[in-house]
């Protein structure tokens, strides 16, 4: 068999013949097909000879394989005809001495696509798990029978009605009798009892797989697809775990213990919820109708010890001089807005900045989920509250911010401005409180700017562009923007100070920068910080007072982040 590899933006193939040997596809030099790295990882994929047929399978890929417009999940046959998408490549398996493929839009105009027919509902539930054999797939179906049939005996003998609402001695009680169940009725053979035993209480009393999941302090995101397909982000990556809830009730009811001790509910008539757990963790939970396939959690941890600047420093976040930067901000009352994407560490470097607030001043936080843990004694922490069931109740926000400044706050610290509130922000860093921080959703310093106009806009205020622009420019000192990079590493790549207004437009101050120079052979980002050596006019300001500050943080000089 060959491959006929359509490069980027290629018209015409590449050729390759395979051999009777593995081949190795990805961005290392050593790689038998070596394709750019901002598509692949340095060990993307392999193919596999396999009595007499081809297997690809997936090695180290940070970006979905395509197989016949499929996701790849773990291994796979290739026949003549398969297409195979990494990135912008295309790879076209074919014998030997056949014609390459026409590139698809030729095919289109050719002969129009037939959409291929769905398969029948107990093979879609299949597809998730296909990176087990069918002999695992199996053996799994089984084992969650079997624990179903312990946790329905267990309760039976209990006489639970409410799971929700048990006591200690309960617990303990529960925990004996799934051990003589499972000692009387063992569980398939290789299955140690133990297992079984804490699997079926966690799910009956705790959170059920995702006790274990949680409990991995290399795991640094739980997505829950639906009960039988759980990801977990390690490292900035996403893998598939073997996990999984016996039933949809039980994922259910996991999620009706998360939420109820915390007043909030879910239902069909308010089929999503914010809420978190004893740690501090996030969690978004969401369930039919909205959530087509069962129900849906999404579990961001939080580090039990919240990050220093050398962590930061260390996981190459940023360099020890703009950390610096980052402290004289603070303690001299600069309002910082962190920008970034979603999952780009903006909740966390908010933490550590807000770390820097004297001890002797008075902070209110305003969260939708109490995520920030500040070292500070004199913090007052606020969260907003969804409305009841009759809709009436809800306290957002915007409410609260107004609120705080009848707090007396020395510091406001807003977890995230994304609508009505930033407005009421603006106007308290413009009328005494400053030295706040917030973040917000954007990708670039310009952007969060535009954004920041357009939520003032949805406050219902009639102001002119420029109007706005102005309280903008006068409420907002620095910017620092955050985002997650291709290899998984979050990293500050810009900070900006607001220095006025120029006709119409804000002008910024670019201060540091992240340089990215390409990938290294293990697949992660190459590139240095950059101080511009433009020094903030606050420094100068502080100066003047007669504050000594060591200027060489700002000198013009580039370091690695490595």
């Amino acid at each position: 068999m060959i491959l006929h590899l359509y490069r980027s933006g290629d018209i015409n193939p590449e050729t390759i013949p395979l051999k009777d040997k593995p081949v190795i596809i990805g961005c290392a030099r050593e790689a038998d097909i070596v394709l750019p790295p901002g598509d692949v990882s340095p060990r993307h994929a392999r193919l596999v000879p396999t009595n007499g047929e081809w297997v690809i399978e997936e090695l180290d890929a940070k970006i979905t394989i395509l197989v016949n417009k499929v996701p790849l999940l773990g291994r796979k046959k290739i026949r003549p005809g398969t297409e195979i998408q990494m990135g912008s490549h295309r790879l076209v398996c074919a014998v030997t001495g056949e014609a390459p493929a026409p590139p698809k839009t030729e095919r289109r105009a050719a002969q129009p696509a037939i959409p291929a027919a769905a398969p029948p509902k107990s093979e879609k539930k299949e597809l998730v798990r296909a990176k087990l054999s069918p002999e695992e797939l199996k053996r799994r179906k089984e084992l969650d029978a079997y624990k179903d049939g312990i946790h329905r005996e267990m309760v039976t003998n209990l006489r639970l009605i409410n799971l929700l609402e048990v006591d200690e001695g309960t617990r303990q009680k529960s925990m004996e009798i799934v051990r003589k169940l499972v000692a009387k009725n063992p569980p398939p053979r290789g299955v140690p009892q133990e297992q079984i035993v804490k699997e079926v209480f966690d799910e009956a009393f705790g959170l059920g797989p995702l006790e274990s999941l949680l409990n991995d302090k290399t795991v640094t995101e739980v997505m829950v697809n639906r009960r039988d397909q759980i990801y977990v982000e390690r490292s900035g990556k996403l893998t598939l775990t073997d996990c999984s809830f016996t039933s949809d009730e039980k994922l259910r009811l996991v999620i009706d213990r998360i939420v109820t001790p915390l007043g909030r509910r879910i239902d069909e008539g308010s089929p999503r919820v914010d809420a978190r757990l004893k740690d501090g963790s996030r969690v978004n939970a969401i369930i039919p109708p909205l959530s087509i396939h069962g129900p849906c959690v999404t579990i961001r941890k939080f580090s039990d010890k919240p990050f220093t600047v050398d962590d930061l420093v260390g996981f190459g976040s940023f360099t020890r001089e703009m950390g610096a930067f980052f402290k004289l901000a603070v303690r001299y009352r600069q309002n910082i807005v962190i920008s970034g994407g979603t999952g780009s560490g903006k909740t966390t470097l908010l933490n550590l900045v807000s770390s820097f607030i004297p001890s002797d001043e008075r902070i209110v936080t305003i969260e939708d989920a109490a995520e920030l843990k500040l070292p500070q004694e004199h913090v007052v922490s606020l969260e907003s509250r969804p409305p009841s069931i009759e809709g009436k109740g809800g306290i957002g926000i915007r409410e609260l911010v107004i609120n705080s400044l009848r707090m007396r706050p020395d510091r406001i610290v807003v977890g995230e401005c994304r609508g009505k509130e930033a407005l009421d922000m603006l106007q308290a860093m413009n009328t005494g409180h400053d030295g706040s921080l917030t973040t917000g959703h954007a990708n670039t310093t310009r952007d969060i700017l535009a954004r920041l106009e357009t939520m003032v806009l949805m406050a219902g205020m009639d102001l002119p562009v420029r109007a706005i622009r102005e309280q903008i420019s006068s409420a907002v000192d620095v910017i620092i923007q955050q985002t997650r990079m291709g290899d998984g590493s979050r990293k500050v790549i810009d900070v900006v100070e607001v220095t006025g207004m120029e006709g119409d437009k804000i002008t910024l101050q670019q201060i540091f920068y992240f340089k990215q120079e390409g990938y290294h052979e293990n697949g992660k980002v190459k590139g240095r910080f950059v101080a511009t050596g433009m020094i903030p006019h606050f420094i100068q300001e502080i100066r003047d007072r007669g504050v000594d500050v060591d200027l060489s943080i700002f000198r013009k000089t580039e370091g690695s982040s490595e």
